[in-house]
């Protein structure tokens, strides 16, 4: 038997609604509290990478991530854990210029943000049952959200950037004392492995450790990878979310600690 088309949802045009919702919830409150999460963690991370003070404590060993690697003339002693290949920086370029448009792109293009900012800042929907101001939909199939198409690259990026906060979580535990353990060692190590949580819970790598695989069975190392990263996977947002509350947590402490407005706490030495 023959339908009719439905012209308000068919075809090249949206959904048209008489009402922007008839929805009577407070649909609105979750996309407010991601923009103003998302906007919260932006300016602090803006401003920080900025600052070119309080990101390293000399007693400790402990380096901010917001400037690591650290490779410039214009880091302070002992901070450049790789060396200073490059010159001295002017003021308006971040200490860490090499690594932060990285994992800015990284976070940017991941598919969990994609869905926040989408909904909360572009509003594409804001919510299920709710009209959108926008009239025209094309997707990531134009500029600049083409650009999205760059994430499995980007992670590539941010997986040796994770390596090397790796290593500045390790190579604090030598400090000036020699070896010694302090909650600044604590904070570190809780915000690496958190961070290795959110990257290898990523789609493109479940994609890059299990994917074209056409028999299982003939690969068992891969895929037992490929089910523990899945697994994962299914806590991406939370991860996504919970990093960037310790990222704050770790470049605030190392901020504190090495300009003597608190004192480390010491367990060891």
């Amino acid at each position: 038997m023959a339908t009719t088309a439905d012209p308000g949802t068919s075809g090249r045009t949206r959904a048209r609604l008489a009402a922007r919702t008839l929805r009577t919830d407070r649909w609105w409150l979750p996309p407010l509290v991601t923009t103003l999460g998302l906007a919260t963690f932006v300016i602090y991370a803006g401003v920080r990478s900025f600052m070119r003070t309080g990101y390293w404590d000399s007693e400790h060993h402990y380096l901010t991530p917001f400037y690591s690697p650290c490779l410039s003339d214009s880091c302070v002693p002992g901070s450049a854990h790789f060396g200073t290949p490059i010159g001295e920086l002017p003021g308006f370029i971040p200490l860490a210029f090499l690594s932060l448009p990285f994992l800015l792109g990284f976070r940017l293009t991941c598919y969990y943000y994609r869905k926040a900012y989408y909904r909360s800042i572009w509003l594409s929907p804001p919510a299920c049952a709710v009209t959108e101001p926008h009239s025209r939909y094309t997707g990531e199939t134009r500029l600049p959200l083409i650009v999205q198409n760059a994430h499995r690259y980007f992670f590539y990026a941010a997986f040796v950037i994770t390596v090397i906060n790796t290593y500045d979580a390790i190579v604090a535990f030598d400090g000036e004392q020699g070896f010694g353990i302090g909650l600044g060692n604590v904070i570190l190590l809780v915000n690496v492995a958190l961070l290795w949580c959110y990257t290898l819970s990523c789609h493109s790598c479940r994609h890059v450790v299990g994917g074209r695989l056409k028999h299982f069975s003939r690969n068992p190392v891969r895929y037992w990878i490929w089910t523990q990263v899945s697994k994962l996977n299914t806590r991406h947002m939370q991860f996504a979310w919970i990093t960037l509350g310790t990222l704050v947590l770790t470049d605030l402490y190392v901020w504190l600690v090495s300009t003597d407005v608190i004192a480390d706490l010491r367990f060891v030495n």
